[in-house]
């Protein structure tokens, strides 16, 4: 398993052109690598998207088998629809993945850089 690493403010573009950089040095040394990395505008972005609420969702996905989000509604105890909006905002933020086979977060850790 891979870690996401999260970049939030400061220089994205120069941190996503050294990420760049690097990922093609290794590749020409012939290094399998398989990275997953996100960027957020500020603190208050992704604070707006990664809420309590979907951490333990997150944790919950992480450690468990997940077919459905209708199954992961009723593992959490919580409302269908709020659960569905969770999947949404998450997958939409590259944190999970679904799919018809279910809903998978394929990484062990949340590695995150916050410029001040």
């Amino acid at each position: 398993m891979s870690d996401v690493k999260i970049t939030v403010g400061g220089a994205i573009e120069d941190e996503a052109t050294r990420r760049f950089v690097d990922a093609w040095h290794r590749a020409e040394r012939g290094e399998s690598f398989r990275e997953r990395h996100l960027a957020f505008e500020s603190w208050d972005v992704l604070a707006r998207v990664l809420t309590a609420k979907r951490m333990e969702l997150l944790r919950y996905v992480r450690r468990h088998k997940v077919t459905s989000v209708r199954a992961l509604a009723m593992a959490l105890g919580r409302d269908y629809s709020n659960v569905h909006a969770d999947v949404q905002a998450l997958t939409a933020a590259g944190l999970l993945d679904a799919t018809g086979g279910g809903v998978r977060a394929d990484y062990d850790a949340i590695e995150t850089k916050i410029a001040i």
